[in-house]
Order: C-alpha cells, then sequence, then structure tokens
C-alpha cells in the first residue's frame, strides 16, 4: 500500500519546528537553516515540508505578493538552496517523487503561486527531483575544491602562479586573521560594499554592518571572517560558513587600493587549511557572474579543477496567469526577456 504524503507549513515565527526538519536532512547547507532565513526583508520565508511515512521532503521558499494583483509568487534566498531530504535524491523511489510533485503543485495552485524560482545546490543532488516538473535551466559551473585528500596535494591543484604569488605574500608581510572586534567587522562591511558598488551591483548584493553582525551570531551554523592585512591596512577579507560537511565562501571583498596584489589568493589558501583542518568535505567557491565563465569563475578555477552544475528552477505554476502578469507589465515598460519571472524585470 503506497504511503500518502501530507504538507506541513513552517512560518519564521516556527524556529524550533524549521531546525527539527533541517536538522534531519540527508544534506543541508546553511542557507536552509532558520537563522538565515531570518536575515530575509523582501517577503515571507517558508519551509514547506512534504511528510511520506517516515521520511519528508522540505523546500525552503520566500513567498511574495505580486503588487496589484490577489496572486503571489516564490523565490529562494541569496545563495544556493533548494530542497532537501532524509533520503538522498537518487536513492528515491519514483512513487515517492511522483507524490511530492503532486502535491507541491496542488500547494502552489491552492495559495495562487503563479511561479517558483530557486538557486539549487551545487552539492547536492535537487535536479533529480523536479524533472518531472520542468523548468530547469543549466546556467553554467561552480568550482569546490576537495578537501578530502592531503593538503599538499589540494595545494599541488592550484594553477602554479597561484602557489607563487601566496608565497610572495606571505614572504612581503601580508597576513592573515580573523574578525574579532565591531571595528573590524566593520571594516570588512565597508570594503565588501566598496567592492560593490565599484561593479555597480543591485542593491540586493549590498549588506550592512548590522548584517555581519548577526551572521555571525548565529547557533545553527558556524561562520568568521578571516582578514588579509598589509602594514595598518585591511587589504581583503572573507565570510567563510562551515555547514554539515560544507565550507563556503559566502562574500568576499578586496579593497581596491590593494586589487593588484591579489591578496584574495592568500585567503583562498588560508579557507582551504582551515576547512581541511575542520574535516570538511568540500570548500565552495561558487560560480562567475550568473554562471558565466567570467573572469571570477577563471579566478576560481586557478585553484582547482572540480566543477559542479549551477541549475536554477523557473517553475510557471499558472501559464495563463502568468502570461496576463506579463502582457499587463510590458504594456508600461519593456521587458528584459532573459530574466525569470518576466512581470518582475520591466
Amino acid at each position: 500500500m503506497e504511503k500518502d504524503i501530507t504538507t506541513e507549513i513552517i512560518s519564521i515565527k516556527e524556529k524550533n519546528s524549521w531546525n527539527y526538519y533541517i536538522q534531519r536532512a540527508n544534506e543541508y547547507d546553511f542557507y536552509h537553516t532558520w537563522d538565515y532565513h531570518s536575515l530575509e526583508k523582501n517577503g515571507k520565508p517558508v519551509l514547506i515540508v512534504f511528510l511520506h511515512g517516515e521520511d519528508f521532503i522540505a523546500f525552503p521558499l520566500i513567498k511574495r505578493s505580486i503588487e496589484g494583483s490577489p496572486y503571489y509568487d516564490c523565490t529562494s534566498a541569496y545563495g544556493y538552496t533548494g530542497p532537501i531530504s532524509t533520503l538522498p535524491f537518487d536513492m528515491m523511489d519514483e512513487n515517492m517523487i511522483s507524490a511530492f510533485n503532486q502535491a507541491f503543485t496542488n500547494y502552489l495552485k491552492k495559495e495562487m503561486i503563479v511561479t517558483v524560482f530557486s538557486r539549487f545546490h551545487p552539492l547536492i543532488n535537487q535536479a533529480l527531483l523536479l524533472k518531472e516538473l520542468g523548468g530547469l535551466h543549466f546556467n553554467g559551473k561552480t568550482i569546490a575544491i576537495d578537501l578530502k585528500p592531503s593538503l599538499e596535494e589540494i595545494r599541488l591543484k592550484y594553477k602554479r602562479s597561484v602557489r607563487q604569488k601566496v608565497n610572495q605574500l606571505r614572504c612581503k608581510g601580508f597576513r592573515l586573521h580573523r574578525a574579532e572586534s565591531k571595528f573590524e567587522i566593520s571594516v570588512f562591511a565597508r570594503i565588501y560594499n566598496d567592492s560593490m558598488q565599484k561593479v555597480q551591483a543591485s542593491a540586493f548584493y549590498f549588506f550592512d554592518e548590522t548584517y555581519f553582525s548577526k551572521f555571525l551570531k548565529f547557533e545553527n551554523f558556524e561562520s568568521e571572517i578571516i582578514l588579509c592585512s598589509y602594514d595598518n591596512d585591511v587589504t581583503s577579507g572573507i565570510l567563510v560558513t562551515y555547514s554539515k560537511n560544507i565550507m563556503q565562501i559566502h562574500l568576499a571583498a578586496t579593497d581596491n587600493r590593494f586589487l593588484q596584489e591579489s591578496p584574495m589568493k592568500l585567503l583562498f589558501d588560508e579557507a582551504v587549511a582551515i576547512g581541511k583542518a575542520r574535516g570538511m568535505k568540500f570548500l565552495h567557491l561558487g560560480s562567475g557572474v550568473g554562471g558565466r565563465e567570467d573572469s571570477l569563475y577563471q579566478f576560481k578555477s586557478c585553484f582547482s579543477d572540480t566543477s559542479f552544475e549551477f541549475i536554477t528552477w523557473r517553475y510557471v505554476v499558472d501559464i495563463s496567469t502568468y502570461n496576463m502578469l506579463v502582457e499587463e507589465k510590458s504594456q508600461s515598460q519593456p521587458i528584459q526577456s532573459q530574466l525569470f519571472p518576466l512581470y518582475r524585470f520591466a
């Protein structure tokens, strides 16, 4: 007899329930946690849980109202989220996957949710769960460093120029230290936001000092800011996280005055050493901008030849309503057709 799937909706007000499911998942990262979602300001975070006997599939999303309409859409928090489960997705039977897809679609239609956008986690094989529904987009590759070999073997996979630069920076007197004080956190926040301003990033990518202070105090995962200094100046920094067996370089930035020295190479090498010492399996460096193989991607690929697919899920639940919303928006101003959902990018 097949087990039925039941649906449980957990709001951001239900911290203990959210944490209960995340911590029982076979694989997850800090992006899935209640702590991380509590930072969200542009919608209502929900954890949608689909229970199937003793197993479950949980999907964290941000529910948003669509202005001027009775409808909603869902997006994901900044970073790599997507669904998680008690089971590896490649071991999940087809009946459970089909039952999940039906239950999820029913929930979305009932809540008048028109579209769902989610950035999948490159190290968790989530695409298998949703390929039946469609909407999967392959955006390029992300780079990760496999931390299971010895530190010496890992460093031998760096490009020769990177190894040389790391040694030069050490010889010149560049030093590494953790941000311990409120002042050091504020310095990193300034350098980070200055670098975002330089590349003319959207407001979505800017974070104030309060964001960093809260982030470092979270209990669902560990994190720290590592700084690289030269004389009395902080040249660069990285915000790293440790969750289960995955280490992430969540945010990174270099002071414009020190870009030529490339102190970020020394910081990445330090992250490798710390991740290895902590028993992490992977250090995830991320992708180029939007998954492109740009200069950022090329920089990251100097440290590793291990890559993963960067997949986004762009699912239209209600095509007729979606087309109506797009048409209404396009009448007032032109739409950038490569973005999703179209009605939010006029």
